[in-house]
C-alpha cells in the first residue's frame, strides 16, 4: 500500500516546478499556462531514518523504503468543467489517488504571470474546489440516470443507491465537497466506486517566496490560506518551489548544509509526506532479515493480518501469527537475539493492532 497524491492547481502557481523537485521526474515547467499537457507520475522513496538504523543491527543485502506517488495534471482554470483549458481532460488520472494536494501561489513576482492577474490563494483554492465539485456532480448525475429506472421498478438496492446519490448531488449543488457532507459510512459505500475527487482528504501546498520560507507566517498570502484550510480541517505545507528545485540537485551532505544555511531542518518533500501521512492516518511497519530491511505503509488501526496483506494477499489469507518487536526495542538491545533474551519479542495473533515502528515477522500457511 503506497500513498498516492494527486496534484492540482491553477496554471503558473509552480505546480510542475514543485512536482519536478519532489520527484526529480523532469516534467516540463515553464512560465506559460497549460505547460503540463499529459499527466505526469513520479514515485519517490519515503525518507525514514529508522529504516537505516534497523539495517545497522539487522544487516541486509538491500534496504527498501516505502514510496509515495505523485500524479501531476494540467492546470485547471475557471470553467474547466465546461471545457475551458486542459486540466479537466485529465481529472480521471487523480480519481484513484489517496489524497489531493492543492498547490496555491503565495509569492509575488511580476515576471511570472498569474492566470487571473493577481495573487490570491484563497480565490485560487475556491476556483479549483468549484471545478472539482462540478466534475463530481457530472459523474453523480450520470450515475443517477443509470439507476433511476431500476429504483422506480422497486429494486431495493437501487433505491438505496439513488438516495445516496441524490444526497451527494444536493450537497455538491450547494457548493459543498463530498468530504464535508457528513455522510454515514453506508451512504459513502454506495458512491465509493465513483472515486469522487472531493471525497478525498485535501492538503494545501503553499508555494511561498524564498524570503518567507523560514517564517511563512510573515507572508499575508500564507496566513490567508492557513485560515481557509482551518475551516475544512486541512493540512498546509509551506515550501518554495525554486528552493526545492535546487535541493533536488544536491547530494545528501550538501542538502543538509544548504537547509541549515536557509534556517530549515528538513526539505519540503519531508513535510509534504508527513502531512500526507497525518491526513490519511498512515503509519509504517518494518520487516527485517538477511535479504532485506523494508518499510511498509499501513492505516492506523489495522490488525496484524491486514498489515500482512500489504505484502501479499496470501499472507493475510493464511495468517497464523506475527512475531513482533518495536523499533525502540532494537535500538535498546542492539540485536534480535538480545531482544528475545530480554523477553521483548512478542507473539501476536489476528486481533493484534499494529503500531507505528513495529518490526514484524509473519507466519502464514496457504
Amino acid at each position: 500500500m503506497g500513498f498516492t497524491c494527486g496534484i492540482v492547481g491553477l496554471p503558473n502557481v509552480g505546480k510542475s516546478t514543485i512536482f519536478n523537485a519532489l520527484t526529480s521526474a523532469g516534467a516540463a515547467a515553464s512560465n506559460f499556462p497549460f505547460c503540463t499537457i499529459e499527466p505526469n507520475t513520479g514515485v519517490v522513496p519515503v525518507p525514514d531514518p529508522r529504516l537505516w538504523a534497523i539495517a545497522e543491527y539487522v544487516p541486509p543485502e538491500k534496504v527498501v523504503p516505502t514510496s509515495m506517488t505523485f500524479v501531476d495534471i494540467a492546470g485547471l482554470v475557471k470553467g474547466a468543467s465546461k471545457g475551458e483549458g486542459l486540466g479537466n481532460q485529465f481529472l480521471g488520472h487523480i480519481r484513484s489517488t489517496s489524497a489531493v494536494a492543492h498547490v496555491v501561489r503565495c509569492f509575488e513576482d511580476d515576471d511570472i504571470v498569474h492566470v487571473d492577474g493577481d495573487v490570491d490563494p484563497v480565490r485560487d483554492a475556491e476556483i479549483i474546489d468549484t471545478e472539482l465539485m462540478l466534475a463530481d456532480l457530472e459523474s453523480v448525475e450520470r450515475r443517477i440516470a443509470n439507476v433511476e429506472k431500476k429504483a422506480r421498478s422497486g429494486d431495493k438496492d437501487s433505491k438505496l443507491d439513488l438516495a445516496a446519490l441524490q444526497e451527494v448531488k444536493a450537497g455538491l449543488e450547494a457548493g459543498k465537497p463530498v468530504r464535508a457532507l457528513g455522510l454515514a459510512p453506508d451512504m459513502l459505500a454506495r458512491v465509493k466506486d465513483l472515486n469522487l475527487i472531493t471525497q478525498k482528504p485535501v492538503m494545501y501546498v503553499a508555494n511561498v517566496a524564498e524570503a518567507h520560507l523560514a517564517d511563512p507566517n510573515a507572508c499575508v498570502h500564507y496566513r490567508r490560506i492557513v485560515e481557509h484550510a482551518k475551516q475544512e480541517g486541512a493540512e498546509v505545507v509551506a515550501l518554495c518551489g525554486r528552493i526545492e528545485a535546487e535541493l533536488s540537485e544536491l547530494e545528501d551532505a550538501e542538502r543538509a548544509e544548504f537547509l541549515e544555511h536557509i534556517g530549515l531542518s528538513e526539505s519540503g518533500l519531508n513535510r509534504v509526506i508527513r502531512a500526507g501521512y497525518k491526513l490519511l492516518n498512515l503509519c509504517t511497519y518494518f520487516t527485517a532479515g538477511e535479504k532485506e530491511v523494508r518499510a511498509w505503509t499501513f492505516k492506523q488501526g489495522w490488525t496484524a493480518p491486514q498489515c500482512a496483506g500489504v505484502i501479499h494477499s496470501d499472507f493475510e489469507r493464511g495468517f497464523i501469527r506475527a512475531e513482533v518487536y518495536g523499533y525502540d526495542d532494537l535500538m535498546k538491545f542492539k540485536s534480535e537475539a538480545a531482544i528475545k533474551e530480554a523477553g521483548a519479542l512478542r507473539v501476536e495473533g489476528k486481533a493484534y493492532v499494529a503500531r507505528d515502528g513495529d518490526v514484524m515477522h509473519f507466519r502464514f500457511n496457504v
